[in-house]
């Protein structure tokens, strides 16, 4: 097939990117490099089945396509409140101009979406049932809704016009090629800890949080592309459901990493999750999806990838 990946560039799209090259497919790889890596692409540069442009999708974009993922949004909290406005523009134009794209040419698109349409959840784990709990002026917001509205735009394109939809609610994926200067929760313990470093925690560390390896997520993003069962226009979500606290989380990196150093304590940030934890049984029922990669081996994998890197 001929597959368009936007957000290709990225952490997940450059896995998912080499995941689609190896069945064979042809791989249009789209990415406006403001978050995304070329470096992440090396190893497919030269590939004559994959094809790499740089465009921004706040603008149209036209090209033939029988899959469509659409990845293309910041998702950092550092990357997507650094151009808050330019986030709900991807969120909502991108969107838009990719199910546009869809429906021209009959491609059957999934949507990148995002845990963080529960919001502060009040319901735990989170079920696609939940509508969430998300501040709408807050800081966190612009991503927020966006990714809330993306998926009002995925659900109203596939009642209108008929556009073959699927929607992926990703939680935390981590592994190698993650930024070391994104804000993400993983790859700052990390490296703290490469460099003997206090990790730092927000509040009290209780926060909880489940993290999903990214050979896992790929292969339940593809599973859901592919997925035509009864429940295939509607929410999924992808993640791993084994919970650990932001405080245990820092502990186990510290000493896989082999460092020795305590954590220092900073001031609660505005609108962080107390909990969030996926309930994947949805996904487990209808895909098959089961996360493999425990938290240690997965943490292995991703600390020697940093140490190399």
């Amino acid at each position: 097939m001929r597959i368009l990946v936007t957000g290709g560039a990225g952490f997940i799209g450059s896995h998912l990117c080499a995941a689609l090259l190896q069945e064979k497919n042809y791989v249009v790889c789209l990415d406006n490099l403001s978050t995304g890596r070329i470096d992440n692409l090396a190893p497919l540069i030269g590939n004559p089945q994959f094809e790499f442009i740089q465009h921004d999708l706040i603008q149209p974009y036209v090209t033939e396509a029988d899959r469509v993922y659409h990845l293309a949004c910041p998702a950092s909290p550092v990357a997507y409140r650094s151009n808050p406005v330019r986030t709900v523009k991807t969120n909502v134009l991108g969107t838009m101009n990719m199910l546009g794209l869809a429906r021209r040419t009959g491609a059957r698109i999934l949507l990148a979406g995002t845990s963080e349409v529960y919001g502060d959840p009040k319901v735990h784990p989170q079920p696609e049932s939940y509508l969430g709990n998300v501040n709408q002026l807050g800081p966190r917001a612009c991503y927020d809704e966006g990714k809330r509205i993306a998926e009002t735009l995925m659900m109203e394109y596939h009642r209108e016009h008929k556009v073959d939809i699927r929607i992926a609610r990703i939680f935390n994926t981590y592994g190698p090629r993650m930024q070391g200067d994104d804000g993400r929760v993983v790859s700052n313990f990390i490296l703290k800890a490469l460099g003997n470093k206090p990790p730092e925690l927000y509040g009290d560390g209780t926060q909880s949080r489940s993290f999903c390896y990214i050979d896992d997520m790929v292969a339940g993003l593809r599973s859901l592309m592919e997925y035509t069962g009864p429940l295939r226009h509607e929410p999924f979500n992808l993640g791993n459901p084994h919970e650990v606290t932001v405080r245990e989380l820092a502990a186990r990196i510290t000493a896989l990493a082999g460092a020795t150093s305590q954590p220092v304590f900073k001031p609660a940030q505005q609108d962080d999750p107390a909990r969030r934890c996926p309930d994947i049984s949805r996904a487990y029922k209808e895909l098959a999806f089961e996360p493999r990669i425990g938290l240690d081996e997965g943490l292995r994998r991703t600390i020697e990838w940093f140490r190399t890197h």
